[in-house]
């Protein structure tokens, strides 16, 4: 009889990178918005056994949801910054009210203040009913600035300092020889530019603040978003190639921009970088 042929085995991926929430600003559900999705960010990435979560917007409640549905949950979840549309889902993750479940919240201090104080902001009255108190998940407050690195098993996570209003911190993701870097809320044209592309240094995937056109950024005849604190696909792809990135998401899109703008944008900027494509809800993508 002839030999039986192995069966080929799938390798397993260094990571999985999955979209909750895209969106920046404020939550767009909608009809408009549904290919897309609507919630603000959040993305899941799975790495060496290791469950990291970077930003808490509305995104964080179906997700919460989801890994209840396999019992208590471990995570390290990562702040970029403390505006509303990244934080929001705190108060609604079903994890921080298990008992069983322990995450480790990782946040740069801010005006003299430290995450689990300013995280317990939004959760005091009038705001909301219950204060972070409530939350009985066994849970960890790390303090992360610029330059900062947390160690999970195998996997390294640093930190460093964007241009945002108020400060918003980038991360660099990497794990059994890949990488990845997100990178959202951030304002080009700054000394950041630099730090972000050593940041991002060969990453197979970047995750970036494309929330306005060039035209928009500008103000073309009209209000311009200089100051507001993001950027452009345009900006995005110059930055990813760069820094020698294989694939640009483009991410934290306005509320305004429906799917079909959205696609016009993702068109425009595969012109620059083929790599690039748009952020979406559901979205997984293995490194």
């Amino acid at each position: 009889m002839p030999p039986k042929k192995a069966s080929a085995r799938k390798s397993t991926p260094a990571m999985t990178v999955r979209f909750w929430g895209v969106r920046g600003s404020v939550a767009a559900p909608g009809p408009g918005t549904l290919k897309t999705g609507g919630n603000t960010a959040c993305v899941e990435v799975r790495c060496g056994g290791e469950t990291l979560i970077f930003d808490l917007g509305t995104g964080l409640r179906p997700l919460g949801m989801a890994l209840m549905r396999k019992g208590p949950v471990r995570a390290s979840l990562f702040l970029s910054h403390y505006h509303w549309d990244h934080i929001a889902g705190l108060p609604f993750f079903a994890p921080a009210y298990d008992p069983k479940s322990e995450l480790i919240i990782h946040g740069a201090m801010r005006r003299g203040r430290d995450v689990r104080q300013i995280l317990s902001g939004q959760m005091i009255d009038p705001y909301f009913p219950v204060d972070l108190g409530v939350l009985n998940a066994r849970l960890s407050f790390v303090t992360l600035q610029d330059g900062g690195m947390a160690h999970l098993g195998k996997t390294v996570v640093k930190a460093a300092e964007l241009n945002h209003p108020g400060g918003a911190l980038g991360f660099r993701i990497e794990h059994g020889g890949k990488a990845m870097v997100y990178a959202t809320d951030f304002e080009h044209g700054t000394p950041a530019d630099e730090r972000l592309v050593e940041l991002a240094r060969g990453a197979d995937l970047l995750v970036f603040d494309a929330q306005y056109t060039p035209a928009e950024y500008e103000g073309n005849g009209v209000l311009s978003k200089k100051g507001w604190g993001h950027s452009t696909y345009a900006i995005g792809a110059d930055l990813a190639r760069r820094a020698g990135v294989k694939k640009l998401a483009l991410y934290h899109h306005a509320p305004e921009r429906d799917d079909k703008g959205i696609a016009r944008l993702t068109a425009l900027a595969k012109k620059l970088h083929k790599g690039a494509f748009a952020a979406r809800e559901g979205l997984e993508i293995s490194l």
